[in-house]
């Protein structure tokens, strides 16, 4: 079969361009989630995207993005797809141990795995939830991340909030939204789960128990396009990629709002 000519391509300097014009600031402090193939061809993959990002928010900012490592999680919660019953112990048993450089994420992207190579990011330690942060509020952001309930308050989204950070959607679209995970929290209409996952502790591998709640990022479509309505959301095309900014605290408004009307709270 033929191959299609490229025929366009995308340097550092016109995405850093391109940034600027969607709205990206010196200091700004983003939660950034992005697909690399959605941009078309660019010169030097994700690397370059990730030196884009570092050059757009400059000294005083700060990039963070989730690690989300799905296959650190309690077998029985699985349904994408689900695993027979009598593996659950095999799985509990030989999981291998969070580590937020080698653990294996899941369908987070070319870009985040560049971007957590870098020298000087931070970590937060979390078997299934982590975040990899760079720069001015990097080490704040990850200092804690709470065992139980993941992505709460007590979890790196928590600082992002303080901050007023702003969330970059590079090609993907609200259902990749990380921080309006914060929203089905402070609903209060999600139901509580028992989640499992593996750790490192002093006495060698472990798999703990925690408390979270039932999550469904597939829902998040409709607290965007109330965004996009309200005016908070720039975007623009970006390659062939679609690109969208708006501020994090809005969107975990929306997101309360959006659940508690359609669950009756």
């Amino acid at each position: 079969m033929k191959q299609q000519m490229i025929t366009e391509v995308l340097t550092k300097e016109q995405l850093v361009r391109s940034l600027r014009e969607l709205g990206v600031r010196n200091g700004m402090v983003l939660e950034v989630h992005s697909s690399l193939k959605s941009f078309g061809y660019v010169v030097g993959g994700a690397q370059t995207v990730v030196d884009a990002l570092m050059d757009a928010v400059g000294y005083e900012g700060t990039i963070v993005m989730p690690l989300q490592s799905g296959d650190n999680t309690e077998p029985s919660c699985w349904c994408r797809p689900p695993i027979d019953r009598r593996l659950f112990h095999t799985i509990r048993e030989h999981t291998p141990a969070f580590d937020p450089r080698m653990s294996d994420t899941r369908k987070m992207g070319r870009v985040v795995e560049n971007f957590r190579r870098r020298q000087g990011v931070y970590f937060s330690y979390h078997p299934s939830s982590a975040f990899v942060a760079y720069g001015k509020y990097a080490k704040l952001i990850c200092s804690e991340h709470s065992l139980h309930y993941s992505l709460s308050n007590e979890s790196p989204l928590g600082q992002l909030w303080k901050l007023q950070a702003y969330v970059l959607l590079l090609g993907v679209d609200y259902t990749n939204c990380t921080g309006m995970h914060l929203g089905e929290y402070r609903s209060g209409v999600r139901p509580i789960v028992l989640q499992g996952g593996s750790v490192e502790t002093e006495s060698g591998q472990k798999w703990v128990e925690y408390l979270d709640l039932e999550l469904d990022s597939d829902e998040f479509m409709e607290p965007g396009r109330r965004l996009e309505r309200k005016g908070f959301v720039n975007t623009c095309t970006i390659g062939n990629a679609t690109c969208k900014l708006f501020p994090l605290r809005p969107a975990v408004d929306q997101t309360v709002v959006y659940l508690q009307q359609k669950y009756g709270n």
